[in-house]
């Protein structure tokens, strides 16, 4: 059950069902058809997660200037920009192999 059927919204007066966060950021909407979308942000305002009523969602990370460095969604689709740690890796210098360990 949607949203706007639970609360028994009436969209041909009302128009489509929209809520907002305290931010003023889109957090559902809903349509006469029964099409919803709804979406979660982080504290910078950014968008960290939206899923529609046809089964599709996305998720999304961001570095701490905004950047975003991750994307994944239900396509199986994934941008993987985030930085990867070298440690336990291996490296040859001078024929001598060396185990990486963070400091």
């Amino acid at each position: 059950m949607t949203i706007g059927q639970q609360i028994k919204w009436d969209f041909k007066t009302n128009g489509s069902l929209e809520i907002k966060d305290t931010n003023g950021y889109r957090i559902y909407i809903e349509l006469l058809s029964g099409f919803w979308e709804k979406y979660e942000r982080n504290s910078q305002g950014n968008l960290i997660y939206g899923e529609k009523s046809t089964g599709y969602w996305a998720r999304y990370e961001y570095d701490s200037q905004g950047n975003q460095i991750y994307f994944e969604d239900s396509n199986g689709r994934i941008e993987d920009n985030r930085p990867k740690s070298c440690e336990g890796k291996i490296v040859e210098i001078g024929g001598e192999k060396f185990k990486l360990v963070k400091v």
